[in-house]
């Protein structure tokens, strides 16, 4: 099928939403399909791309062989075409949206794959197949009265949610008839490029090749937004000082703010690596003998709000595929991949419970082991080309 992607994450960017874009164009992309995909240059942007005119979008083709960063900061390995069409923040991305989806019509699409709402409504407006993935309700004045105006198109539709919790929010809120000949659903959860976690070198030799002590290490990757758990993971480190705590991602400027709080807390067994390229991040996972995840019971996102209730962390799925024992916070939704047989769960925000688990985990060599098989068996599942093979099964343009 000819697919045209359409998405309002920034592109590059280090924001989870952003690499999840990717790694969905990606998995669509290599299941044979012919992807496009549109992503917004906001007034102002500094991103330098091929200009063609104000009437036409700037192009970059995600190439291995155009000798461009974008393949390696994502760690992609198949190409296709991104373009970056106008949008107006005063606009809202209705302009943008607009664009995209007339320029997908132009092009004869055989369907769009979108993440906002904007770009859902316009199509099914322009009677175009639409998988519109969800990482969340409605939000805002418009959301809702959009979603609304979406699903009571008679067009083809699937609603794509990232887990069962978010599911059934919708269905509560928004109450559809599902398993229509023109609106279906099927559950999305974030995934993982399994190809990237194999052939991972032991903790100690991943470690070696860092140039990071070899010490028992401890890990976390991901950003430091609020709800992310870094107060736990400060605790843990003065807990623990002779493990070595390693956290490997976040904004240059809170890696700078967390580097300056732990100095004057005096605390030296911790060390922050900033942002990893994408295609990097499987070595610095493969040199911990844990891995934390230690949300909250509110989680931020890089737009705020809260996801503590209907999350799909890529982290989880990256955990899992590395073949090392996970800790992680017993929220609702995160049992809907995590147990008690392929982690050890832990309630948010309990430090004695996290301190406990830890040492329980890091004396016991043998149950580490049995954690992480169990996990890296049950996350053969959860693979980019997986989701996308579920997500366009049975579905066609006609």
């Amino acid at each position: 099928m000819k697919i045209i992607c359409i998405s309002a994450s920034e592109v590059p960017s280090t924001k989870a939403n952003s690499i999840q874009v990717m790694k969905a164009c990606q998995a669509l992309a290599e299941l044979g399909h012919e992807i496009r995909l549109y992503v917004p240059v906001v007034e102002g942007s500094r991103l330098k791309v091929e200009s063609h005119g104000s009437n036409k979008p700037s192009t970059f083709n995600l190439s291995a062989s155009s000798g461009q960063a974008l393949p390696t900061f994502y760690g992609l390995r198949t190409s296709f075409p991104v373009e970056w069409l106008p949008a107006s923040p005063r606009l809202r991305r209705f302009d943008f949206a607009w664009r995209a989806v007339r320029r997908a019509q132009k092009l004869e699409a055989d369907a769009v794959y979108v993440w906002l709402p904007q770009a859902a409504l316009f199509a099914v407006w322009r009677e175009l197949p639409v998988l519109y993935e969800l990482h969340g309700p409605p939000e805002g004045k418009l959301g809702p009265m959009l979603f609304r105006s979406f699903l009571r198109s008679p067009v083809k539709k699937r609603l794509l949610p990232i887990t069962q919790a978010l599911a059934d929010m919708l269905q509560q809120d928004y109450p559809f008839t599902l398993h229509t000949p023109h609106s279906t659903l099927t559950i999305s959860p974030n995934g993982v490029d399994l190809e990237r976690y194999r052939r991972l070198p032991a903790a100690a030799d991943a470690r070696r090749e860092l140039g990071l002590p070899d010490a028992l290490t401890v890990g976390y990757t991901g950003h430091l937004y609020p709800g992310r758990g870094t107060a736990l993971l400060v605790e843990l480190a003065q807990r623990f000082p002779r493990v070595r705590f390693l956290w490997v991602g976040g904004r240059p400027q809170d890696v700078v703010e967390w580097r300056s709080r732990l100095a004057a807390q005096e605390i030296i067994n911790v060390k922050l690596a900033g942002f990893v390229e994408n295609s990097r991040l499987p070595g610095y996972q493969a040199a911990c003998d844990v891995l934390l995840m230690p949300y909250e019971r509110a989680i931020s996102g890089s737009s705020g709000g809260n996801s503590a209730a209907y999350a799909s962390p890529m982290k989880m799925f990256e955990y899992m595929a590395c073949g090392r024992a996970v800790i992680s916070s017993d929220l609702p939704v995160i049992r809907e991949v995590l147990n008690e047989r392929n982690a050890v769960l832990c309630p948010p925000e309990d430090a004695d419970a996290w301190d406990r688990a830890l040492a329980a985990l890091l004396a016991d060599p043998a149950k580490r082991d049995t954690l992480a098989k169990q996990a890296l068996a049950d996350v053969q599942q959860y693979t980019w080309a997986e989701r996308a093979r579920r997500a366009m099964e049975g579905f066609s343009g006609q």
